[in-house]
């Protein structure tokens, strides 16, 4: 492959900023003097990947994937370096000096995954070329989109395109061009019957499919023959380029406005993005026509948490898109509904209006998914009183589904007034429905019913923290690492490329973790030192010992006096007179803060145990807050257990 000129190479890296490139994929937030976000390497719930603009370096600790700006398109795209550096240029406006056509020589040296790019690249400027230089292109394939209302710049921004009816047009050209067979049937281009090849989407209008960086992945392809017997729809086979559960189709186009506006609209098909794109609306993506799946809302909670689903007239598609919604919620998003007028879907109705009636419809018509569930399983019910009760489960099913407390119970009461019934019978229904739920996702045999508590009028039974002496001797033995070594430098490696270095200090890489786990000091004094550290991390200053053993605060240079006077070293004198190596804990700082925060972890988690324990005593305690209780102490005993693992210690319940 052609080399890029080291000038330009300079250049594009020089330019790129790596928060901007990667604040395309990931929702970054201000950590100090770096960015975090969630691992887009990984499912997570905690944030632990980190961007530092200063070093314009990026690093992922739940993966130890790390690097600069290019190396990140590479794990996460799957680039050549070539291609990370092109789609860099591509995206800062570098122009890059024209490329030969690879030889076929070049072809055959090419990865499998990077062949599979090429040909599709290939294909789609195939299609479009058929579209608009053949005579059977223009008057089928150009017609039918403008005869859809589609203009020539829409058009050409979603490189739409034809192929040609002819069994081999495509199959000619590519294996001439010097693709491998093996590799075109593997992108499903190209099919075999027989020791012949023929093109598998002639005679069909292209939608290219496309990855979040403009890659094209596959390919849709409509027949325009009225045959019924011929599928309406073909899609690209699976491949390790293409997982289609993964992808949605427009999110390239559409992530920049999903995260201005902070919603993502869920539309049916091709058309009814483009449509929505071309009106005006460009934060609509779809899924392609298949079910709605888990990997496609995590590909949407990378730039938001609410999705507005947009829904035709069409009855038995409202009703399969309910399993869809009940996914959303799952997952912890927010989910509305906007139903078009029958025999409307979003790519005619936007159509037939303006931009601002298409705007003023859609938040008119926005609908919570219990009011237009409710809506429609009520019109099902013709006031059979069974078939009410019915469906009154099953919206509370959905409801049960969400894992957060408070958006449960504000849905709760919406159920009880929505159907007219008392709301401790909705609770009751929702409680049942949880204690399922809990028990398959940690995995636990049924949650036993628990007994019901009777309130007294005697005072509650009030829980006392026996632990204290130890949580205040982790504490400070935290609070000692941050003064003393605060300031030293933590260099962590990347196992992969040993030439990739992410490199924070001592204080900030304490505070971080703190911060993401939501954890503070208890004694007073470490607090206020704990605050006073992180502000000046705020404020891009890391302190030294010395600094703080000269501070104004004279209640801080008390604290960090005594601190300091904790770590007394051995005499190396006496060390070196009876022969003895000692180990001191900065000789591998990086595994001592490791461990002393896993400590600090444990007794945080011991305290939370203990105070759950303590309220599930209390005999005022609800029996939904016992629920609740359970689930919570299930989650904290799993937690305390994993980190205990890593120190070595048995938990002994």
């Amino acid at each position: 492959m052609a080399l890029i000129p080291a000038n330009i190479v300079d250049e594009i890296l020089q330019t790129a900023r790596i928060e901007e490139v990667i604040g395309d994929f990931v929702v970054l937030k201000r950590a100090g003097s770096n960015l975090k976000g969630l691992s887009p390497f990984t499912d997570e719930r905690t944030p632990s990947f980190v961007v530092s603009p200063g070093k314009q370096i990026f690093k992922c600790f739940s993966t130890s994937k790390g690097g600069n700006v290019a190396s990140f398109l590479m794990e996460k795209e799957h680039f050549s370096y070539p291609e990370a550096l092109k789609w860099l240029a591509n995206r800062y406006n570098i122009e890059i000096p024209e490329e030969k056509p690879l030889t076929a020589d070049e072809l055959a040296q090419i990865t499998e995954r990077d062949s599979l790019f090429i040909i599709n690249e290939f294909a789609k400027d195939f299609f479009v070329e058929n579209m608009h230089d053949s005579d059977e292109g223009k008057a089928i394939g150009l017609s039918y989109f403008e005869e859809r209302g589609f203009t020539k710049e829409t058009i050409k921004k979603f490189s739409l395109g034809y192929s040609i009816d002819k069994s081999d047009s495509f199959t000619k050209r590519a294996i001439e061009r010097g693709f491998k067979l093996e590799y075109l049937e593997k992108v499903g281009l190209v099919k075999s019957k027989d020791d012949r090849q023929f093109d598998f989407f002639r005679g069909r209008v292209m939608f290219p499919i496309q990855s979040v960086t403009g890659r094209v992945l596959g390919f849709g392809g409509r027949t325009l023959s009225s045959d019924k017997k011929i599928a309406k729809y073909f899609n690209s086979p699976e491949s390790i380029i293409y997982n289609k559960s993964e992808i949605l189709y427009g999110l390239f186009y559409a992530k920049g406005d999903i995260v201005k506006y902070d919603n993502c609209f869920l539309c049916e098909g091709y058309t009814d993005v483009i449509s929505m794109h071309q009106a005006g609306i460009q934060n609509a993506v779809s899924s392609s026509g298949t079910s709605l799946t888990k990997g496609q809302i995590k590909l949407i909670s990378r730039y938001t948490n609410n999705i507005t689903i947009l829904y035709d007239g069409d009855a038995a598609g409202i009703k399969a898109s309910f399993r869809g919604i009940d996914l959303i919620l799952e997952e912890g998003l927010n989910v509305k509904v906007v139903l078009f007028p029958d025999g409307d879907d979003p790519d005619s109705y936007s159509k037939k209006v303006s931009f601002t009636e298409l705007e003023s419809y859609i938040k008119d018509h926005t609908q919570d998914f219990i009011s237009f569930k409710s809506s429609v399983l009520l019109a099902d019910a013709n006031n059979d009183p069974l078939k009410k009760a019915e469906l009154i489960k099953e919206i509370t099913h959905s409801v049960g589904l969400i894992p957060n407390e408070i958006t449960r119970v504000i849905y709760t009461k919406q159920v009880a007034q929505i159907f007219e019934i008392d709301e401790a019978i909705v609770q009751n229904e929702l409680l049942r429905i949880r204690k399922v739920s809990l028990s398959k996702q940690f995995q636990e045999p049924e949650i036993k019913e628990l007994p019901i508590y009777i309130p007294s009028s005697e005072p509650s039974e009030v829980f006392i923290d026996t632990t204290s002496k130890i949580t205040e001797s982790v504490e400070r033995e935290l609070i000692r690492m941050m003064v003393i070594y605060g300031d030293y430098e933590l260099i962590v490696k990347n196992e992969e490329n040993e030439l990739n270095e992410l490199s924070t200090s001592v204080v900030e890489r304490i505070c971080d973790e703190l911060k993401v786990d939501g954890l503070h000091f208890s004694n007073p004094q470490f607090a206020n030192l704990h605050q006073f550290l992180q502000d000046g991390i705020d404020n891009q200053t890391i302190y030294k010992m010395s600094s703080l053993t000269n501070h104004h605060d004279q209640e801080i240079v008390k604290l960090v006096s005594e601190l300091i006077s904790d770590d007394i070293d051995l005499s190396p004198n006496w060390a070196a007179k009876h022969k003895i190596v000692i180990k001191h804990e900065k000789d591998d700082l990086d595994e001592t803060i490791t461990h002393v925060l896993n400590r600090f972890k444990i007794v945080k988690i011991e305290s939370i145990i203990a105070t759950i324990k303590g309220k599930m005593k209390d005999p005022s305690t609800s029996y939904e807050d016992q629920l609740i209780l359970i689930s919570e102490q299930m989650g904290y005993d799993r937690t305390r257990a994993e980190i205990a693992a890593q120190l070595g210690n048995v938990i002994i319940k």
